[in-house]
């Protein structure tokens, strides 16, 4: 495991601030759970929170499209950590109404239709996933997309009338990626292969030079439509270093 102190000054303040910020947390909300994708960022908050027995719940959403490399992730934390990741599914039933009445891939046919998938298949099993629960963690960050880039390390999630932390939100590509080789975290083999950011698998290219990190995920729409719902319904709250460390 690699000593911060031995990491460049800025990462290591952020690794600081990064474990000070969940310890605060999971303090604040001892029912706190922080949804997987299984993806570079997730991984990297995986790892802060598994390797220091940070009391915050870990869960996925299996939404029964995703790639066998993303699904081997599973395998992997739970061989590197000894953790299982909760796995929230789909309802059967709604999947085969939608599959039914539009076809298996009829999410490429309109946003609409996009959206509905994303709904049933991501959006409702975690609204299942966040029953209960006073707060959730992401791994967004504001480089990542247009959508993003007004991201809060705090805000409220008012669709479900809960906290929603963004620890990673002023962290750059490059920060995550030193963080998971200065620490030796598993990642999905899928990024070694021009998938910076991964979704279920018909939804997900590799991307081109030039395009950003999110280009890959429904490449289809135009930028400004690429979130599947589970983030867009937030109200942004300032927090400062010195709460963050409390």
């Amino acid at each position: 495991m690699s000593d911060v102190q031995n990491l460049a000054p800025e990462l290591a303040a952020k690794i600081e601030r990064l474990d000070a910020l969940l310890d605060s947390i999971a303090a604040r909300h001892i029912d706190v759970k922080f949804a997987s994708s299984l993806a570079a960022e997730d991984m990297l908050l995986t790892h802060a929170i598994l390797s220091r027995g940070v009391k915050i719940g870990i869960f996925t959403l299996n939404t029964g499209r995703l790639h066998a490399e993303t699904l081997g992730m599973l395998d992997r934390v739970r061989a590197r950590y000894g953790y299982d990741i909760e796995q929230f599914h789909p309802q059967t039933a709604a999947v085969d109404e939608y599959v039914a009445a539009h076809g298996l891939n009829a999410f490429y046919e309109s946003i609409d239709l996009r959206k509905r998938c994303c709904e049933i298949r991501k959006v409702e099993p975690l609204n299942r996933a966040l029953s209960g629960v006073s707060a959730w963690v992401t791994g967004q960050r504001r480089e990542q997309s247009v959508t993003r880039a007004e991201l809060h390390e705090e805000e409220h999630d008012a669709a479900r009338h809960i906290a929603k932390f963004n620890p990673l939100a002023d962290w750059t590509e490059a920060d995550v990626w030193a963080y998971l080789a200065a620490f030796d975290v598993p990642v999905n083999p899928l990024h070694a292969r021009g998938y910076p950011s991964i979704g279920c698998e018909p939804c997900t290219r590799a991307i081109r030079p030039g395009e950003d990190s999110r280009a890959g995920r429904w490449w289809w729409e135009s930028r400004d439509t690429k979130e599947c719902g589970l983030h867009i319904t937030t109200i942004p709250i300032a927090v400062s270093t010195e709460s963050a460390s409390a």
